[in-house]
């Protein structure tokens, strides 16, 4: 008789390996589950990309702000000049810190511009009580312009035709513009460049023609229109 209960008690304890190995697997796995619940990214620890919006549906390919590009900082050493068009996947405001680094005293000051970029997004919170980062959008959204002219012609004759312009090529105009104005308002001034790049952010952000990256674009986008 003993020969017969032995299976049996052998089994039961299987049975309890058994459950005791599945009660292990859910605890390791409500333990990964735990370390997967990762914190929501801001940049400089502050502004959410969460409810950044590109309003402008022509540029949402190439104003890089949301979702994988959304970065803790301006700074991802990513080699974006390799290749055409890979620029448009770095984070828009690493792109803006990069164009501050602009004449030849300030190349490869990549830290000076970051640190310049985080005081600006600060002003510009005090100041709109918005988020910063929806206002660089609004801002490059609004400086970019949509019509150009080039030169047509040869042998002499030549002449100016109005073309229309790309959408990268508008991005990348429009942090131009913006930061060459912020450089010049900031030039020989008391003013910090960060108080003049948020300045030039807020206005171009609002559309107002006291910004020196809107009247140029009006500029440039008058003179296409005369070429047409």
């Amino acid at each position: 008789m003993a020969d017969v209960e032995e299976p049996q008690y052998e089994e039961e304890v299987a049975a309890e390996e058994i459950e005791e190995e599945v009660e292990g697997e859910e605890e390791e796995e409500e333990e990964y589950a735990a370390y997967d619940d990762t914190p929501e990214i801001k940049l400089f620890g502050k502004w959410s990309f969460e409810d950044v919006e590109v309003r402008d549906i022509s540029l949402v390919d190439y104003i890089a702000c949301t979702g994988d590009h959304a970065t803790f900082l301006p700074h991802t050493a990513g080699r974006y000049q390799k290749k055409r068009f890979r620029k448009a996947s770095c984070p828009i405001v690493e792109r803006l810190a990069c164009c501050l680094m602009k004449k030849g005293r300030n190349a490869g000051k990549k830290l000076m511009a970051v640190r310049i970029v985080q005081h600006t997004l600060e002003i510009i919170h005090l100041l709109t009580d918005q988020n910063p980062i929806q206002v660089v959008v609004d801002a490059i959204i609004n400086s970019g312009p949509r019509e150009d002219s080039t030169r047509v012609g040869g042998a002499g004759v030549v002449r100016r035709q109005a073309v229309d312009m790309s959408p990268f090529r508008r991005v990348n105009y429009a942090l131009y513009l913006i930061a060459t104005g912020a450089r010049e308002a900031s030039f020989r001034n008391l003013k910090t460049m960060a108080e003049c790049l948020a300045e030039e952010l807020i206005n171009a952000a609002r559309g107002s023609s006291n910004s020196y990256a809107i009247k140029k674009k009006d500029e440039i986008e008058r003179v296409a229109k005369s070429n047409r």
